[in-house]
């Protein structure tokens, strides 16, 4: 059921533009309505109520669909949630954007759609192709094995915990701003944000160098292999680091320096067959009955 799921939010992520399908429109409505609660309403200054926001949706999806007893509805239901939770629309629309002026020869609108994508989804620096390896991990793959592993909650889960990490420096002009406190409130907040961070280089750190392991398969293997060995007990490396890294050794390069274009197409076309990779292997252990 877990495969049927996959092949059809993957078809209909595609095609399913409207904002109403997009996690980002409904994540916004979700805090329009946090905010106006007293108990969650600073959620961005104490982990705890920000650990709240994350797990009251994601507890209240798994007891709700553990209430169907029926197979059809409860498999809509959880392709709905996947659909909902894959992919983003604004980053696919940045690297449109960024593959057009590239192609047009204008550099400063290629360097502004890199700087923008890179403040938008709170990432370290970096090129924009490697963004995107990132990106593809965060919005596809990883989705798809929590889904796999733990249901549409744990999709959900996931989807979540990396867009509040996403949002955590966005600015809000409230009257916690301007109060006495805004000192603690700004410590607090900063807290808070590593807080979410540490929790997400801990959930990301398995799953990264599965799907590492994954690039390496697909791409230049004997040259992947070192690197992929040398981060496999790195505990201190971000998770974007090790994964870019063996991403980069998995694909030649043999490009023109000055063709912006050519190192996010070729990471961006290794990522596709390794999410192809990944769904493969999903297949086959469902058909095996290893994977319900």
């Amino acid at each position: 059921m877990s495969l049927i799921s996959l092949l059809i939010a993957l078809v209909a992520e595609r095609y399913l533009s409207s904002s109403a399908w997009q996690f980002d429109t409904l994540y916004q409505r979700y805090m329009a309505v946090i905010k106006k609660t007293k108990l969650l309403a600073n959620y961005r200054n104490f982990a705890v109520l920000s650990y709240g926001v994350i797990f009251i949706p994601v507890l209240g999806c798994y007891f709700l669909l553990g209430q169907i007893d029926n197979a059809l509805l409860y498999l809509i239901a959880s392709t709905l949630i996947l659909i909902v939770c894959f992919g983003c629309m604004k980053t696919r629309d940045t690297y449109k954007s960024y593959l057009v002026a590239a192609f047009k020869g204008e550099l400063t609108s290629c360097e502004l759609h890199h700087l923008q994508l890179q403040q938008d989804k709170n990432i370290a620096n970096m090129g924009f192709g490697q963004a995107m390896v990132w990106l593809n991990y965060r919005y596809f793959i990883a989705v798809m094995l929590f889904f796999v592993l733990f249901g549409p909650a744990g999709a959900l889960f996931y989807r979540l915990l990396t867009t509040v990490n996403e949002c955590s420096n966005d600015q809000e002009t409230t009257t916690d701003e301007q109060n006495d406190n805004a000192e603690l409130d700004t410590k607090n907040r900063q807290d808070t944000c590593q807080s979410n961070q540490q929790l997400l280089f801990w959930v990301d750190w398995l799953p990264v160098r599965l799907v590492a392991f994954g690039y390496m398969f697909v791409g230049h293997f004997s040259k992947a292999m070192p690197v992929w060995i040398e981060n496999l007990f790195e505990f201190e490396k971000p998770p974007s680091k090790v994964l870019i890294d063996v991403a980069q050794m998995s694909e030649d390069f043999m490009v023109d320096a000055d063709d912006c274009t050519a190192e996010p197409c070729l990471l961006v076309k290794l990522a596709k067959r390794t999410l192809l990779l990944f769904l493969a292997v999903i297949a086959v252990l469902t058909l095996t009955g290893i994977l319900s």
